[in-house]
């Protein structure tokens, strides 16, 4: 891995080796240098290019792994939908390999508008009846007779949902099924049908009433066959039973013999299929999930409650996922068509390859060998350009769309092909707290000497911002959104993020003063470039990845704050400390701003809500999104430039102590100061962990995130010895947390954030391993690629700078008109 302290081990393991050994294990240094040694050993067999070329092995295998799979299986989603899965708890059903949308009651009168739907069977089916409509009406109560037929009815989609007694299957049965087969009969549009346990008990478990039970079930085979060339047959499965609750004429109602049960109904319904293959579907997903939840049957025979429901929701699934087409429901969907513009960007891919094939072909393909690594590929702050190197050739650039476009390809099979297998996440203590541990010990292993020991370095916020994408990343794949104390932490990180934001770009055009075309067009690009091309190939709005407009709205709010006259730089202040004072006035005006913003509700839409910038802050036609991110951390910019003008002007004074060991405040202001951080950090914390409700929560957030953000900057900074030090590992990763954030939506995780992918199917923890490394290695080419990209796209003169931002501006028109049309 590289890191940022890679010299200074050098240095350490050149001095141990010159004999200085002694007087390093005085201070530790045997350790310290069985630590060095082990880094450096690490480091130098595995480098980022090789793990980059690891990964793209493992895709290459995955993608014939699982194509085979597909072809070669014969298993669709909705097979694993109906018969495979694993109960995860608390009435969750994960299906193997596909995700299971939660119905609620609009969508399934939506979906089932002017269909009938039949139940046939005993009273276990009954109660799979129930489960159904009270997803269509929630407050539906089980009032129908026992063993008599039921009706329901939703008169304003016109849906009829009928439950017909038949205990056994019987002739009664058969006659029932063969009736609707007959031309001109009002057939259902859907038949749910099973029964066994009223013959079990009835004829004593005996097997001349299994082999009847076998020979009527092939009668009705026939029937079931023709009713599934007009509509869904499913046949429900036998679901187990506690047999030590059962009353004493239930006993001979055992395990044993519902499978058998099973296996003759199977048998049958199968030796009727047509083609190799039968129509009629069977649901085993709730009898599968009876076998965990068995155990709380009243009577030792009826379904529980939970497992009920999960059938219930199953059916729904499998009947409307390929009309209503959730983003969290894959089973039972296929791929989408591509969209124009999906196809347009495929186009321009191979274009790109079949350039760069031409340079290769002529020979004109010149190789850079420098391959420098990016000055400061960093996420959230601007990009400096790397103006001491050349820019790339064209077939470097080229060579640089082709990888983006190799990248692309497999961000659509992820999130967009129905190749990998998607699931649900499922949060526990343990998903969250352990790789939490794991991250973090990593993160002390990989300590080095900080070459800066100023405040908020460069190599301390890099730091900062690794660890808190990993953080954010572990908090997102394992679902922990939904623990209200995990949630509210993660928000201070989201501000901290901003808080970052702010005190960075301040911190460059107070100290620089370059308010030049050239440095905007690069951080819009480096920020931007990404979401841009996922925009179109992944078929998404901007404002999807919400992140990204959110530091692209603020650092052009801030750039109109700084260039407006008078325009303040540092040099300026210098001259005239009134100066000052008007940086206050520009500050105090942007926060009246945003105060304005906020608290405006007509004042904020008319601003976000007009074409063309509408389709930037719009989701479905609507800007509560954008609002609600944007306020959620409306203040944390501005308290980022505040803290950065204070303490540049501390600075500037010479009130801060910056050298190294140096503790940031004479003792009698840092030893307290010290104290009432850590008392102020632990004291947010407590609150937090103490939230019952996120909105009432969120209400405080904006007004006391940044007490948590100055408690953590404080305690990490004022100790000498803390500054000194920092983690290469977590710098490592802050360099490209942008580009983590973002491919996170679609490679890591699995329907835009809703699952996760697995690429391993049956392994949950060597799938995450495997999607991990992929993940975090395509997340480094392509910050690599924006690096390269930039210089070549931003050119340094004024006049060529302006006619790309005017072809740009036309380009992203075209693209909004296309993606309009296409809309309506």
């Amino acid at each position: 891995m590289e890191g940022g302290g890679e010299n200074d081990e050098e240095e350490e393991v050149r001095r141990l080796s010159r004999g200085e050994f002694t007087a390093a294990c005085c201070h530790g240094g045997a350790k310290m240098a069985v630590l060095v040694l082990g880094k450096r050993e690490i480091n130098q067999h595995f480098t980022i290019r090789n793990a980059k070329l690891i990964s793209l092995v493992l895709v290459v295998l995955l993608v014939i792994f699982h194509t085979a799979s597909r072809y070669f299986g014969g298993r669709d989603s909705c097979e694993w939908l109906l018969s495979s899965g694993r109960y995860l708890g608390e009435n969750v059903w994960q299906p193997y390999g596909c995700m299971m949308h939660k119905y609620k009651s609009i969508e399934a009168k939506t979906c089932l508008s002017k269909k009938r739907v039949a139940f046939l069977g005993d009273s276990r089916i009954r109660q799979l009846f129930y489960s159904f409509i009270k997803i269509i009406e929630p407050d539906r109560r089980e009032d129908g007779k026992k063993h008599a037929d039921i009706a329901f009815q939703e008169k304003s989609s016109s849906l009829y949902v009928d439950f017909l007694w038949h205990p056994e299957a019987n002739n009664s049965m058969t006659q029932r099924l063969a009736s609707w087969t007959r031309e001109g009969s009002a057939r259902p549009d859907v038949v749910i049908l099973g029964a066994a346990t009223w013959s079990i008990k009835l004829h004593g478990g005996s097997s001349e009433t299994l082999k009847q039970y076998r020979v009527n079930v092939s009668a009705m085979a026939v029937y079931l066959e023709r009713l599934a060339q007009h509509g869904e047959v499913y046949w429900v499965l036998q679901e187990p039973v506690n047999e030590e609750l059962l009353r004493k004429d239930r006993k001979v109602i055992t395990n044993q013999q519902l499978e058998l049960y099973n296996k003759a109904a199977v048998d049958a319904i199968d030796a009727a299929k047509r083609n190799n293959r039968s129509s009629v579907k069977r649901l085993a997903a709730s009898r599968k999930a009876a076998l965990e939840t068995i155990g709380q049957s009243d009577d030792g025979l009826h379904i529980p409650e939970g497992a009920r429901d999960i059938g219930a929701m199953v059916l729904m699934n499998a009947l409307c996922n390929k009309l209503h087409r959730p983003i969290d429901g894959s089973c039972c969907q296929t791929a989408p068509s591509p969209t124009l513009l999906q196809k347009l960007a495929l186009c321009f891919f191979v274009a790109s390859a079949l350039v760069l094939l031409g340079f290769h072909v002529l020979g004109n393909n010149r190789r850079h060998h420098h391959r420098p690594v990016p000055p400061d590929v960093e996420s959230l702050e601007e990009k400096k350009p790397a103006s001491a190197v050349a820019p790339p050739g064209a077939a470097a650039l080229f060579q640089a769309v082709c990888k983006m476009g190799i990248i692309m390809a497999y961000f659509y099979l992820c999130d967009r092909a129905d190749l990998f297998m998607k699931e649900h996440k499922f949060y526990t203590h343990l998903t969250f707290f352990i790789p939490l541990i794991y991250i973090f010990v990593l993160g002390v292993f990989y300590s080095d000497n900080s070459k800066e020991t100023r405040l908020l370095n460069r190599e301390q916020t890099d730091e900062w911002k690794g660890w808190m994408q990993l953080v954010i990343l572990i908090y997102h794949i394992s679902g922990a959104s939904a623990f209200i104390p995990v949630y509210m932490h993660v928000r201070v990180l989201v501000a901290a993020y901003l808080f970052q934001t702010g005190y960075g770009h301040f911190s460059f055009f107070w100290l620089k003063g370059d308010f030049g075309l050239y440095r905007v067009c690069q951080v819009l690009f480096r920020l931007n470039f990404l979401v841009l091309v996922l925009c179109v190939v992944m078929d998404r709005p901007y404002q999807f990845y919400y992140f990204v407009p959110l530091v692209t709205f603020w650092f052009a709010v801030i750039y109109g704050m700084m260039a407006m006259w008078p325009q303040i730089p540092q040099k300026m202040a210098n001259v005239s400390g009134m100066w000052h004072l008007g940086v206050l006035v520009k500050l105090l005006v942007l926060l009246l701003f945003i105060c304005v913003l906020a608290y405006s509700e007509d004042f904020f839409h008319a601003v976000f809500s007009f074409w063309p910038f509408s389709k930037l802050f719009e989701v479905n036609g609507s800007v509560y999104e954008w609002g609600f991110r944007w306020k959620l951390d409306r203040f944390a910019v501005i308290h980022g430039m505040l803290f950065a003008f204070v303490y540049l002007v501390l600075q500037k004074r010479q009130v801060l102590c910056e050298g190294k060991g140096e503790a940031l405040f004479s003792a009698w202001i840092s030893s307290p100061l010290f104290f009432l951080a850590i008392v102020t950090f632990v004291t947010y914390s407590v609150w937090a962990s103490g939230c019952k409700n996120k909105s009432e929560c969120n209400e405080m957030h904006p007004y006391i995130s940044v007490v948590q953000i100055l408690a953590f900057i404080l305690i990490r900074n004022i100790p000498g010895y803390a500054r000194s030090i920092y983690s290469s590992f977590f710098a490592w990763f802050g360099k490209i947390s942008l580009e983590l954030f973002i491919c996170q939506y679609h490679i890591w995780l699995a329907a835009d954030t809703k699952g996760i992918l697995i690429l391993i199917p049956g392994s949950p923890s060597l799938n995450i391993l495997v999607s991990t490394f992929i993940f975090v290695c395509v997340a480094h080419e392509i910050s690599v690629i924006t690096n390269d990209l930039a210089q070549v796209v931003i050119p340094k003169d004024t006049a060529a700078l302006l006619k790309r931002v005017g072809g740009f501006l036309i380009l992203a028109t075209l693209t909004l008109f296309i993606a309009q049309d296409r809309q309506t």
